[in-house]
């Protein structure tokens, strides 16, 4: 589903990645940890072609991320769904609003957007917030509308940035239950995360950032 073979960025002289070769199947869902500034959301960032790679190859699912041409990047990104740690959420938009947005600029039918927005946030348990402003809600709250914005669109692929950088603990476990019930239904997904505590104990693989590459792989 997902390959690196041999990427590397660099910004300036300074080197972000080098040589990073791992794969991901189809419906697995993949931990990243290491330290902050070890190259996470770099590496995330180059899967939906957010940044360029300057050496190796990159594939995600049909597309070579790394020779696309500029006009097929927008089908690339609709295969894929991001949730950033920052939320990213418009605030003058109510939750509905939000998460409706990820629908209306592929042009579904009000009809459809209205039935699948629904679904997705009773799937993510704030079917009630449905008309709250996102700036009222916690940030337990705040995160699982953008993870409901991030699958509504039934992307292939779903990345997750930090997802619970800004949460309390019990949150953020909440937070990864949630993304490994997604998982379940057949979402191949890559949590990036410093925090050792999301993975322990989930059975599912860890991939090791140290020294701008991938340095070991274990089973959480």
């Amino acid at each position: 589903m997902i390959s690196f073979s041999n990427v590397s960025k660099f910004y300036d002289y300074h080197t972000v990645l080098r040589s990073v070769n791992f794969t991901v199947e189809k419906g697995e869902m993949v931990f990243i940890t290491g330290p902050s500034g070890a190259g996470k959301s770099t590496l995330l960032k180059l899967i939906y072609r957010a940044e360029d790679a300057d050496e190796g190859e990159i594939i995600v699912g049909k597309f070579n991320v790394t020779s696309i041409k500029s006009s097929d990047v927008p089908n690339l990104r609709r295969q894929i769904g991001v949730v950033f740690q920052d939320f990213r959420l418009l605030k003058g938009l109510s939750v509905y609003e939000n998460v409706a947005i990820a629908l209306r600029i592929r042009g579904l039918p009000e009809k459809e957007i209205k039935s699948r927005v629904f679904d997705v946030l009773k799937r993510v348990n704030i079917r009630h917030l449905a008309d709250s402003n996102p700036k009222a809600l916690s940030g337990g709250e705040q995160q699982r509308v953008v993870i409901a914005r991030a699958v509504v669109a039934e992307p292939q692929v779903i990345l997750a940035d930090e997802p619970t950088g800004n949460l309390d603990p019990n949150t953020a476990i909440d937070i990864i239950n949630l993304l490994k019930d997604i998982n379940i239904t057949g979402s191949t997904i890559i949590v990036a995360t410093h925090n050792k505590e999301l993975f322990r104990g989930t059975g599912k693989r860890v991939l090791r950032i140290d020294s701008n590459t991938i340095a070991g792989e274990e089973i959480g």
